[in-house]
């Protein structure tokens, strides 16, 4: 510049979302370490249970599978909660990342998922029916984003009311 400003340029900080292939190796470490912290945890209480890793989309997948596992499941799948949540834990204390993994175990969240569905397409036939919102009981957040899912692809709107743990989603007409 003939007026003796210098001329800046930015520079971007290239994350590990930017380049699919960063992303996807980011997503195996968080599984890698994902299943080292769960095998340590059924060592420790003594469980015997096969680990499976995954990438479901844009987040990494874990599950346990194994014989009479469902201590770590749960009533209603509050162990399989805390659980997750403290996955989540090991894996931002060795990457400094927060993770959005998702842990299943003997397959309950899939069998919920697919039970969840179909309580999503009954909401939705019933406000279609009625012309009325429909309130359902309460959910985890990861039951109402599957409602939330069943409802969109139907064309209408939902959202989320209450405080955890009576929070629950709304099913509105269109």
């Amino acid at each position: 510049m003939s007026d003796g400003m210098q001329e800046t340029e930015a520079v971007e900080k290239s994350t590990p979302e930017d380049q699919p292939g960063d992303r996807l190796k980011a997503l195996e470490a968080e599984s890698d370490i994902a299943a080292d912290y769960l095998e340590e945890l059924l060592d420790i209480a003594d469980l015997d249970g096969d680990i499976d890793m995954d990438i479901d989309g844009d987040r990494a997948a874990v599950s346990i599978v194994g014989a009479d596992l469902s201590n770590l499941v749960g009533e209603n799948g509050k162990v399989l909660e805390a659980l997750q949540e403290l996955t989540r834990l090991a894996v931002y204390r060795e990457t400094g990342e927060r993770s959005r993994l998702m842990l299943d175990v003997s397959n309950y969240r899939a069998n919920r998922k697919t039970e969840l569905e179909e309580v999503g397409r009954r909401a939705v036939d019933e406000v279609k029916t009625s012309g009325a919102a429909v309130k359902l009981a309460p959910m985890t957040p990861f039951e109402r984003k599957v409602v939330h899912d069943v409802v969109a692809a139907a064309g209408l709107t939902s959202e989320s009311e209450g405080e955890e743990p009576r929070r629950r989603v709304v099913v509105q007409p269109a």
